[in-house]
């Protein structure tokens, strides 16, 4: 039974690595094209994809905007937010191995 249980534990923290890694990385590319989408004027039938990514990344991104003082017109809170994003993942793998 120890064997068993042992296998069943290793193969839920690995799910949860795996989950942990694919947000991230999932997430952390809805950011860059939510920074690229508006340097552009999108056209019309692209506006539900550009509302889509302001939906998503604007809460988490305002987080950062309370926290950086404004530089001008240069907004540094998406490379925070994802520098934040991949310290999030390493500290949660970290705990996850370290527990076990």
């Amino acid at each position: 039974m120890g064997a068993a249980a042992a296998t069943v534990v290793m193969d839920a923290v690995n799910s949860a690595q795996h989950f942990v890694d694919v947000f991230i990385i999932v997430y952390s590319l809805l950011i860059f094209a939510y920074v690229i989408a508006s340097w552009f004027r999108l056209p019309y039938s692209l506006n539900r994809v550009q509302r889509f990514l302001y939906d998503v990344c604007e809460p988490y991104l305002r987080l950062f905007r309370r926290l950086l003082p404004p530089l001008g017109p240069v907004d540094l809170s998406p490379m925070v937010a994802i520098g934040s994003l991949y310290l999030i993942r390493w500290l949660v793998n970290g705990v996850i191995l370290d527990r076990l």
